[in-house]
């Protein structure tokens, strides 16, 4: 009888067909981090391929029943995916919830502006970010804009290997004495985060031309004038690629994996189980706004949610059940990447409740910080339910913390569902330099994040 407890590496448990599996499902992944780089684009792909799999648009299903596949779209930036199953929802859904934002650089309503014969684009920093990471990189910009008549226009540039980007210029090492005197949390102005984006001057305009020129350039491409950034969504990201890691390709580097490593195999996940009718009805949620504190109405804590869960009983004909009975019956796993042991840092973690990249998706009782401050904290119960669901499903999974107590902390969307009466979970992939520019998981970690969340499916 084995009576001690010891994470165990996730790469030697498995076969050569399952190390073929990894290596397929991580290749996918990657080409849809690499193209979905914002909400909005994220929504796209999600919606691409649950149509290639049989879904529908929820308002063309007057009704519902067993087997029966649809998703919801929440302001182009949020979704929701059902597939009904054979038992009726008084009996509860299975519910696995990820995020879909991102840490990056938005403009501001008014962001054109030229100093020193250069123009500029004024940025606000979404999420939590270390600023000194975003200067000197390349940066691709992505958004929509509504012109006076509504129309909108979708902008795209800095992907392609031929298309132009755009940066912030850092400070030269050789006159940043006084910078770097300053606390790193301080060094870097936020408001000194302009994003480069043109350098000729309009001829024949005497005031700002560098900027008229840029002006000119929008509205004969876009058809765009100043005015309409202050009806725009507009974000920089990085505009380099993910790529596999190391000799060996067993990690995985790229931008924006918090949080799009979980809603990636959530949704992959809900269509691997939909060819077979499960007995609960299974629910995705990919949603916006986690990284600001869930809020606003395509996060989690809008009622948007509570509105599909309505229309749900509505149109699957369940007598006698209240939106509030079915949560209550409800399981969730809260999909969001958690803080992998970093080889250089160990001291900010517990290394015996730490995550340890390779060995797996990690479950996680609580988040929160200092006593647990914002946590949702699972009962024991249902963390024994989920972990016998792996073990009999041979998932590779740990149990983990978030760091040191009082060393920081950090939360999920896992509290809003709690709040409405659901179990829930977290379980998420294991994550380096997480909110940096290029964060970096384990292939493997990420593979048994997909097979736990098509185990917890399948139940």
């Amino acid at each position: 009888m084995k009576l001690n407890y010891k994470k165990e590496d996730v790469y030697s448990r498995l076969s050569e067909q399952e190390i073929e599996s990894a290596t397929k499902y991580t290749d996918e992944y990657i080409n849809f981090i690499n193209t979905a780089k914002t909400e909005y684009l994220c929504v796209e792909e999600a919606v691409k391929m649950l149509e290639e799999n049989g879904f529908v648009e929820f308002s063309k299903k007057e009704t519902l029943k067993a087997g029966d596949k649809v998703y919801f779209i929440n302001r182009e930036k949020s979704l929701f995916a059902a597939v009904i199953g054979s038992e009726d929802l008084s009996h509860g859904m299975n519910i696995i919830g990820a995020h879909i934002d991102s840490p990056r650089l938005d403009l501001k309503p008014f962001p054109l502006t030229e100093r020193d014969n250069i123009a500029v684009l004024k940025t606000q920093y979404y999420g939590g970010i270390k600023k000194y990471q975003w200067l000197s990189i390349p940066l691709a910009m992505h958004g929509v804009i509504y012109n006076e008549n509504g129309e909108k226009i979708v902008i795209s540039v800095g992907e392609e290997n031929d298309d132009t980007c755009f940066t912030i210029a850092d400070l030269l090492p050789h006159l940043a004495r006084e910078q770097l005197k300053a606390n790193a949390d301080k060094f870097i102005n936020p408001e000194k985060m302009s994003v480069i984006v043109g350098n000729i001057k309009e001829k024949d305009v005497k005031e700002n031309p560098v900027k008229s020129n840029i002006l000119k350039i929008l509205n004969q491409k876009y058809g765009i004038k100043e005015i309409d950034f202050a009806r725009s969504e507009i974000s920089l990201v990085p505009a380099f690629k993910a790529k596999y890691i190391g000799f060996d390709k067993a990690l995985i580097g790229g931008y924006g994996q918090d949080d799009r490593v979980c809603s990636y195999a959530t949704l992959k996940a809900l269509i691997d189980t939909s060819s077979k009718i499960q007995r609960k009805t299974n629910i995705a949620l990919i949603v916006d706004k986690e990284e600001i504190g869930s809020v606003g109405n395509t996060s989690m804590n809008s009622r948007v949610f509570d509105l599909f869960v309505e229309k749900l009983i509505q149109k699957s004909d369940t007598k006698n059940v209240t939106e509030l009975e079915v949560y209550y019956n409800s399981k969730m796993l809260s999909a969001d990447v958690t803080a992998g042991v970093n080889p250089d840092y160990e001291e900010v973690q517990d290394m015996q409740n730490a995550s340890i990249i390779g060995s797996g998706v990690s479950v996680e009782k609580y988040g929160g910080s200092g006593g647990k401050y914002n946590s949702s904290d699972a009962n024991a119960r249902y963390v024994a339910e989920v972990m016998r669901i792996f073990d009999s499903n041979k998932v590779g999974y740990q149990v983990g913390t978030l760091g040191k107590v009082e060393m920081g902390g950090g939360g999920t969307i896992a509290y809003i569902l709690a709040n409405k009466g659901v179990e829930v979970v977290d379980c998420g992939t294991p994550v380096l330099a997480m909110h940096s520019t290029f964060e970096v998981t384990s292939k493997f970690d990420v593979y048994m994040t997909y097979m736990a969340y098509k185990a917890f499916f399948e139940n």
